[in-house]
């Protein structure tokens, strides 16, 4: 990065290469601290003898408005999920927002009403927030921005450094439906779709999946921007590991592959809000996929493919044709402003 002369631009807040760039030159350095480094998704830190995690997103989707979903369904799961993805149990929810002037108020009572229901039918209310309001033409419409806290149990250890050689790679269902979703209400799409987003809170899930086998999941990661190759690829990078993908086990929708073809996107790459990517020991496999198919958020899952040995830390794609190649993470991204 040209720290002199270089500019932020839109692929560096993508979930690809370039916003790992942008981390591992800018703010890891300005914030380092021992519980920045962990890595992960969510910060742990010790409270007063408990083990606490917090976690903080970001949301300026356009738009506001998309099948399935909203800016504000979309800022709650999201941050649940980033504390699930540590195994812990969610507790509470802060809310930011950062509206432009003449927005309309019908709007902001929608996103508001529909943030509130879904924090109550996940079990995790929103306790405090801020409203800041810029002047017209200084945003675009809303940006939320929520943080969450949760606790995480004893006995449980994940992280993205964890996962080795054997280990198996599972993925909860299918891939690439947000994006699509989103995609398809944008000004100036020419397709229709009945894709709808998979915007939804995991953390129950995640609890089924850790009592189903106990201390044999590695880590877990959401999908998000950058997608299935992005998380990949991080954590091939975090646990100095490479992978083995195959094609044919990722679970996509017809109506989704149909449409990245169409487009000429990769659905490796496209943003999920509901899905996430386990790795586990392979002996503990069978029943945790058994668990999660209980679960109607985890009723298609599969084993994708597993860790190998790799010194450049590479993911591997085993193609349905029969050949190889290497699934590499964007430098920018497919679809910008997706969550």
């Amino acid at each position: 990065m040209d720290l002199v002369n270089g500019k932020v631009e839109l692929v560096h807040g993508s979930g690809g290469r370039a916003m790992a760039e942008l981390l591992q030159e800018i703010f890891f350095p300005a914030f380092d601290n021992e519980y920045l480094r962990q890595g992960n998704d969510q910060a742990l830190f010790p409270v007063s003898g408990k083990r606490m995690v917090m976690t903080t997103d970001s949301h300026v989707i356009s738009p506001l408005f998309f099948p399935g979903g909203d800016i504000g369904k979309l800022a709650v799961n999201g941050t649940i999920n980033d504390i699930a993805m540590g195994g812990a149990v969610p507790l509470y929810l802060s809310a930011g927002f950062i509206i432009e002037e003449g927005f309309p108020l019908a709007d902001l009572q929608k996103i508001a009403i529909s943030m509130g229901e879904t924090a109550k039918n996940a079990g995790v209310p929103i306790v405090t927030g801020d409203t800041k309001v810029v002047e017209k033409g200084k945003a675009d419409g809303v940006f939320i921005n929520t943080a969450g806290v949760g606790m995480l149990p004893d006995g449980i250890e994940l992280s993205g450094n964890k996962p080795r050689k054997g280990d198996l790679v599972i993925v909860s269902g299918n891939i690439g439906d947000h994006g699509i979703a989103v995609l398809s209400c944008r000004k100036g799409m020419d397709f229709s779709t009945n894709v709808i987003s998979d915007t939804a809170p995991l953390h129950q899930l995640v609890r089924a999946m850790i009592a189903a086998v106990p201390g044999k999941i590695k880590c877990l990661r959401d999908p998000t921007r950058g997608g299935l190759a992005a998380v990949l690829n991080e954590l091939a990078l975090q646990a100095k590991v490479g992978m083995m993908i195959k094609e044919k086990n990722v679970p996509i929708l017809p109506e989704v592959k149909a449409a990245c073809d169409f487009l000429g996107f990769d659905p490796l790459n496209l943003a999920n809000e509901g899905k996430l990517v386990a790795i586990c020991s392979p002996e503990s496999s069978d029943t945790l996929i058994r668990a999660m198919h209980h679960n109607p958020l985890g009723r298609q899952a599969a084993i994708i493919g597993e860790i190998i040995d790799d010194e450049n830390n590479l993911v591997h794609l085993e193609t349905i044709a029969g050949g190889v190649r290497i699934i590499d993470w964007l430098y920018g991204d497919q679809l910008p402003r997706i969550c």
